[in-house]
């Protein structure tokens, strides 16, 4: 597969993630959330639309064919990406938060939640750990 967009879209990476250019701004994620397959698609939608309430100076981009969401100048705070079975949401300094995500990594900071098809979204949750995650140090990359 070549990293051109093709006719029918971008190209889908192992486990459905898109592979979308690398970018500044509300457009590669837009291009990014748009060429999620699925029920997916709805997912990326609804994390975008709460951080974006949530932190509405939010500053975005696409790098390694994941949208990142962090705070001008100051680093990245999250991320989500696509895989199989779940979409992926990372926060750079997730045990720093209160409750912690629940799924460890093994990056010392890093936590994950992992949001499968049927999962109901506690919204009230999602929205406080973006409040809180924007408010620490981010991630440099």
């Amino acid at each position: 597969m070549t990293d051109r967009m093709k006719d029918d879209g971008p190209t889908l990476l192992s486990g459905g993630n898109p592979r979308i250019p690398k970018g500044e701004g509300d457009g590669p994620v837009r291009d990014y959330i748009a060429a999620m397959p699925g029920w997916k698609r709805t997912v990326g939608q609804t994390l975008d639309d709460l951080v974006v309430r949530t932190v509405p100076e939010v500053h975005k981009a696409v790098k390694w064919n994941q949208p990142l969401y962090g705070r001008k100048g100051q680093g990245w705070f999250l991320s989500f990406r696509c895989y199989t079975h779940y979409v992926q949401l990372q926060f750079f300094r997730g045990t720093s938060l209160d409750p912690m995500p629940p799924k460890p990594s093994k990056h010392d900071e890093v936590r994950y939640l992992d949001i499968r098809e049927d999962d109901e979204l506690d919204r009230d949750q999602l929205r406080s750990w973006i409040e809180q995650a924007a408010e620490l140090p981010g991630e440099k990359m």
